[in-house]
């Protein structure tokens, strides 16, 4: 069980650090208060301040390209998460339907890449490869 809960801490912070630097942020961050908070009245302020201040630095760290940073903002709220998840198991439920929640749909288009390859002018002796992609002989993957 505790794997599972550490795995699932791993997963929250990776979740809450992904969304710190969205647009969704504000909707993101009340439903992450809330989870910490669970109608505990009056810490609400305090944990959407710390997190405020998490976005900050992790803003910054990103701006500087400082990944030891940016990992350390992630590392703290996984502590966080996992003492959360250790002090009341039961948590673990809501914390997967916070990270549901924040999932982007499944039916969001996929990205669609067209290429268009053209040899013109020259004469050319020996082999010619066009491709977007060659694959991996070793994995049996074909070039698209």
């Amino acid at each position: 069980m505790e794997a599972e809960l550490t795995s699932l801490a791993v997963a929250g912070a990776t979740a809450l650090v992904t969304q710190m630097v969205t647009d969704g942020w504000e909707q993101a961050r009340d439903r992450v208060v809330a989870f910490f908070t669970r109608g505990r009245d009056g810490e609400g302020e305090v944990v959407e301040a710390e997190l405020e201040d998490s976005r900050a630095e992790l803003v910054a760290a990103r701006n500087a390209d400082d990944q030891e940073t940016a990992a350390d903002v992630q590392d703290e709220w996984r502590l966080r998460l996992r003492r959360v998840l250790r002090a009341d198991p039961s948590a673990a439920a809501e914390l997967q339907a916070l990270l549901d929640e924040l999932k982007p749909p499944d039916d969001q288009p996929k990205a669609t890449v067209h290429n268009h390859n053209t040899i013109s002018g020259g004469v050319y002796h020996g082999i010619t490869i066009q491709a977007f992609k060659i694959g991996d002989v070793n994995t049996g993957e074909s070039g698209r």
